[in-house]
Order: structure tokens, then C-alpha cells, then sequence
């Protein structure tokens, strides 16, 4: 509950693969080599049949042949005693191929490790006691062979797996001994979603980010803040900003409620708005751009956000039950509106779609539930590229959000209930310079998705076909029995 998965890619693979062990080297290698040999040829499993030796290479194959290549991904260990020099390149070959590496090279100080714990992704070995090598690997039960492999994809793609990765790395290790006082736990650099996701100067404390409440046991707060973006002046008691106010106020849960001002007409007085059982801030934003609903403003001091936009339609109930299920999935996207993403192949490009199916990939920040700390990475970790691009547009922010979250989490955002409401509708509801009824509108987002996508360097988002509804959600039962009884008159 509110723990943090490896991604499912990472955990369908085979508990067992064909070949036990792996080795790829230099003949010359003198007798390290030879006791490998030695030891291996007859200790492994019978699928290792023999070694191929030449002047310079050694592997143990099975008896159908591969490549190197093929061989890595079908191995489940991967031997890696000292080259010429102490370390050795094949070591980082094992971790992109989920292979996991048996190093041999006493006095090799491993890759980052001031902070990366490599017990949890590699076998040390002595290479002085090279005929413990059989025994210890196959006293490694499939559990934690296992987990050795989802540790050794999770190391690669975070640190690896490119050379801007390598160097952002060892900035951010050397940032993390400077500022000692706000320096990343090794909690934080050995989880998901690892050190360069986690930002120290958002807070040290582990407990603060949505990632690690299973791991340590805790939970996020029971309350959450509203926060309404509005962008019409406030011109009639009637507008769906003051009932969504009221609405929010009702919830027991609702801690505070925030109306980012982004209006370009001064905000009303105080005595315009409604009267709340709850603190109601308005925050006039000084460059009122899109970007900026996202800010990290200190008066939001809950964990939970509650986004909205000024049209948004929900009831008490809704918002009460999206909350507990954001509270049991505090690192995901949390909400309604709903809409996904494919690949145009006659175009080559991503595309974007509204159309009502039974998959999605995103979950629109017009009326979702998400962690604070989003903020935070939105605001300081994006390129001011991207930022500026949506503030131009004054579109696409909940798109960026979404690709933020995913990349993040390696999983997809959550839709609660059926609510058909597209948001594309609203327009009907609002003023004719709504950006909604804008026929550029959607171009616009089609090519936000191929921006985005080509800084991430891939396509974060992931399909997901989960709902989630309130028990006894339509069932043929009495209403008094249903807790959330005003979202099915919706």
C-alpha cells in the first residue's frame, strides 16, 4: 500500500534463464582465467556444456549458439575478474543486460560507490578464492536472483545509461558532499526513482517525497489542498468557480483551499468570494502564466494537491473518494478526466487523442489529485525550454505533468469512476475566448507530445486499463448501503 513497484517490464521476466554463467575475455589473463574455467566447466548446471577458447576469448555457450550479445541476455550471472587493469568493462555490459555481475577484482572500487549499495545488484567475489565461485552462485535462491536483476535495470537506467546520466551523477554526488546538511540518503540513491529525481533542496527527509512511505512505513497526511486555477474575471454569483468552492469546503478532508489568480483583471475582494469552514487563499500570480499553477508556493503545506481548473464539475463525493485512492497511491496521478496517447505510424509521429475507450495514459490536472513534491520538479527540474513552450502555448502544462510523473514512476496515472465530461466540452459552459474552443487547441497538444517526448529521450507515458470505482459502484443493491451515494445521480 503506497509502496513504489519496479515496472512491469522489470518483473515478467524468466526466473530462470539458460545459460548460469558468462565470461568474455582475454586468453592472456593467466590463471584467474583458468581456475574460472576449471572451476565452471564442471560445477554448473548441465545447460553449460563447454568452453570455446581462443587466443582471445573465452565464453561458456549453450549447446545452440549465440552471439555475445544473446548470450548476456540469457545468462543469470555474469563473471567479471580483473582485465589489464583492475576494473573492467564488462561489468557495466552485465548491468544494461540484467545479467548479474560476479566480480572478481579485490580493491576495485565500484562505480559510485559513496552512494550506490552494490550488494543488492552484484555477487562480490575474492578472486583469491576463485573454487567458492560455483557454490556461491548457486547458493542464490531465485527470490533474490531476482531481485539482483530488477536492482542491476534499475542502477543502469538511472546512472548508466548515457553519458549525461554518468556526469549528472558525479555533479550531483559532488553537490551531495558539499551540502552535506540537504544531501540525499543512500535510501534515496538505491530505490526507485532514484538520486537525480529525488531533489535535496525540496527536502532530506525521505518521509517528505511520495516514493518511500511503504518502504518506511509511513503514510501521507489525511487532508489535502485545493488548489483552483482561474483565468475569467468573476463577474456573477452563478460561475462554477464559487460552487467548486463550496464543493471543496464540504470535503473533511479539505485542509485549505488556493485560487491561483491568473485573471488579467484584478482579483475581486474578499467579500466576492464565498464564505468557507476552511482558510481560502487567493494567490495573484505576478506573470500569470501557465506554468505557474504548478509553482511550489509554501502556503501549500499539505502532502496531497488537489488541481483544479476554474469550469472543473465535481461533487463532495467525488473528491472525497478520489483522495482515498490517491492516499493508497500517493506517487501517482490521481483523478478523472482521462485521455491517452499512440504512435501514427503513416505520420511517424505520437499522437494524442480524447476519444472515450477503455485505455488511457494520462489523467488530465483539471480535476486530479497528485503529491506536492511534483511541484517542486515540475518548477526546478525541467529545461526552462519546456516551460516556456507551454507558457507561450498557454497549453499543454497537464501534458507535461503527466510525462513528469510517468517518467518519474515508470507507471501510469489512475482514473477514478466514469465521469464522461470531457473537458473539450466544457467550452459549451464557459466564454467563447475559452482556450478550449480554440481550433488550434488540439494541433497544439499533437505537437507538445512529440516535444516533450523528444527531451525525455523516450515515451514515458504507459497504457493503463484500471478504474477504480467506490464499492457497490451500480451494483443493484439499496442506496443506503453505498458510502458514495451522489456519484452515481452524476
Amino acid at each position: 500500500k503506497g509502496q513504489m513497484h519496479m515496472p512491469s517490464s522489470w518483473l515478467n521476466w524468466p526466473r530462470h534463464r539458460c545459460t548460469a554463467a558468462v565470461f568474455k575475455g582475454c586468453f592472456e589473463l593467466n590463471f584467474i582465467l583458468l581456475h574460472i574455467i576449471t572451476c565452471l566447466e564442471s560445477t554448473v548446471s548441465s545447460c553449460l556444456k563447454r568452453a570455446l577458447i581462443s587466443s582471445d576469448m573465452c565464453v561458456f555457450v549453450c549447446p545452440c549458439r549465440f552471439d555475445y550479445q544473446e548470450l548476456l541476455h540469457n545468462s543469470t550471472f555474469c563473471l567479471v575478474p580483473r582485465g589489464r587493469r583492475l576494473g573492467s568493462f564488462r561489468f557495466l555490459e552485465a548491468l544494461q543486460a540484467a545479467c548479474i555481475p560476479v566480480l572478481l577484482s579485490n580493491g576495485w572500487e565500484l562505480p559510485f560507490s559513496e552512494v550506490i549499495d552494490w550488494s543488492k545488484a552484484a555477487i562480490i567475489g575474492d578472486e583469491r578464492l576463485l573454487l567458492q565461485i560455483p557454490s556461491i552462485t548457486r547458493s542464490v535462491d531465485a527470490d533474490r536472483i531476482l531481485a539482483l536483476r530488477q536492482q542491476t535495470q534499475f542502477l543502469w537506467d538511472s546512472y548508466f545509461s548515457s553519458v549525461a546520466k554518468i556526469v549528472l551523477t558525479t555533479l550531483e554526488i559532488i553537490q551531495d558532499r558539499v551540502h552535506t546538511h540537504i544531501s540525499r540518503s543512500r535510501l534515496m540513491w538505491n530505490s526507485l526513482p532514484g538520486g537525480l529525481y529525488t531533489l535535496p533542496h525540496f527536502s532530506s527527509d525521505p518521509t517528505h517525497f511520495p516514493f518511500y512511505y511503504g518502504v518506511l512505513g509511513k503514510t501521507p497526511q489525511q487532508e489535502f489542498t485545493a488548489v483552483i486555477q482561474a483565468v475569467t474575471p468573476l463577474q456573477s454569483p452563478l460561475q462554477p468557480i464559487l460552487k467548486l468552492i463550496i464543493a471543496m469546503a464540504k470535503s473533511k478532508f479539505c485542509a485549505q483551499i488556493i485560487v491561483l489568480w491568473n485573471c488579467d483583471k484584478p482579483s475581486p475582494p474578499r467579500s466576492k468570494w464565498p464564505s468557507t469552514t476552511v482558510p481560502l487563499t487567493v494567490i495573484e500570480g505576478e506573470r500569470k502564466t501557465m506554468s505557474g499553477r504548478f509553482f511550489p508556493h509554501d502556503v501549500i503545506r499539505t502532502d496531497a494537491v488537489l488541481s483544479l481548473d476554474e469550469d472543473s464539475v465535481l461533487s463532495t463525493n467525488e473528491v472525497d473518494f478520489a483522495f482515498i485512492v490517491w492516499h493508497s497511491f500517493p506517487e501517482r496521478i490521481v483523478g478523472y478526466p482521462a485521455r491517452s496517447h499512440y504512435w501514427d505510424g503513416g505520420k511517424a509521429r505520437w499522437g494524442y487523442t480524447s476519444k472515450w475507450t477503455n485505455e488511457y495514459s494520462m489523467v488530465l490536472t483539471g480535476a486530479a489529485f497528485y503529491h506536492r513534491y511534483y511541484n517542486y520538479l515540475y518548477t526546478h527540474y525541467l529545461p526552462t525550454r519546456l516551460l516556456s513552450m507551454v507558457d507561450q502555448l498557454a497549453n499543454c502544462e497537464d501534458i507535461l505533468m503527466n510525462f513528469l510523473v510517468s517518467a518519474v514512476t515508470k507507471l501510469p496515472p489512475i482514473k477514478v469512476t466514469q465521469k464522461k465530461q470531457y473537458k473539450e466540452t466544457m467550452m459549451q459552459q464557459g466564454s467563447k475566448s475559452s482556450r478550449w474552443a480554440d481550433p488550434d487547441h488540439f494541433a497544439q497538444r499533437q505537437s507538445c507530445m512529440n516535444s516533450f517526448t523528444s527531451w525525455f529521450g523516450f515515451m514515458p507515458l504507459l497504457h493503463s486499463q484500471l478504474r477504480l470505482d467506490p464499492v457497490l459502484f451500480k451494483d443493484q443493491v439499496s442506496i443506503l448501503r453505498k458510502k458514495y451515494r451522489d456519484i452515481e445521480r452524476l
